[in-house]
């Protein structure tokens, strides 16, 4: 099977997954409060853009140890909004389906980060 070069980072799944992420983010926190506008709403939807951002950064990079650190990064970024969208549930801004939803995403990606990392410093692409 002849393997797909990759010539974007917007041909790598990880990152489509994560723009997903995004579009399922802020389709979510569109109905929080008003007052979270610069609290919560604001640090969900900016950490849901970092996933994707430094996918995307880290791909165009060119440098392996460069795309490595960014995965890093952008897999922190994973359990930032895997944090505050459980607070968002503790608190009854989502309910616990709208939270599952979202958290076999973020799993998903997260798997995805971490093969992808695997497979870089052990450069089996």
């Amino acid at each position: 099977m002849e393997k797909k070069k990759i010539h974007s980072y917007k041909d790598l799944i990880i990152w489509q997954k994560s723009i997903l992420l995004i579009e399922k983010i802020y389709e979510l926190t569109r109905v929080f409060p008003k007052e979270e506008l610069y609290g919560l709403t604001n640090q969900i939807r900016r950490a849901a853009v970092s996933v994707a951002s430094n996918i995307a950064e880290g791909q165009s990079r060119g440098s392996l140890k460069e795309y490595i650190q960014f995965l890093t990064i952008s897999f922190g970024s994973i359990a930032e909004v895997d944090t505050q969208l459980y607070i968002a549930m503790k608190i009854d801004y989502i309910n616990e389906k709208q939270y599952q939803e979202i958290y076999l995403l973020l799993l998903e990606i997260q798997k995805m980060t971490h093969v992808l990392i695997y497979k870089l410093k052990n450069k089996n692409l």
